[in-house]
């Protein structure tokens, strides 16, 4: 199920995000998930073996580090697309925010336990308690 129709604003959507490295579902298209949190510090090294990862910057630096290939730097309104399959670890020394897109399925730290890591139905709490249905069915 999508959520078409959604109305919504991004600063608005940021302001309700009070936990670093814990995105937020805000809205679904086609099977994918539009997220944004705030990071700041390092987040875990870990890889989505069969997705793509959408990566925009709304404010702040993102610095995307790749095991095999140059790092990525990301500022205000630049966006990256993380292959499938390729291990990665985001960091930012400053707060920032980031949009992110990605297929409803994917894991937030793919196969990699980490005690960072948020489940999808975490990252959509809040529109079960706004009394929303279940997008992902």
């Amino acid at each position: 199920m999508s959520n078409a129709g959604v109305h919504s604003n991004l600063d608005k959507e940021f302001a309700a995000v009070s936990e670093l490295w814990s995105p937020r579902v805000v809205a679904i298209a086609n099977g994918q998930h539009v997220k944004v949190a705030k990071v700041k510090g390092e987040f875990v090294w870990h890889a989505h073996a069969d997705e793509d990862e959408f990566f925009l910057v709304r404010k702040g630096t993102l610095t995307i580090h790749y095991r095999d290939r140059p790092k990525v730097v990301l500022r205000e309104g630049d966006f990256h697309v993380v292959p499938r399959g390729a291990e990665h670890m985001t960091a930012a020394s400053e707060e920032c925010w980031v949009v992110l897109v990605e297929p409803a399925a994917t894991q937030h730290t793919g196969e990699t336990k980490s005690d960072m890591a948020k489940s999808i139905e975490a990252q959509m709490a809040h529109l079960q308690a706004q009394g929303g249905s279940d997008p992902t069915r």
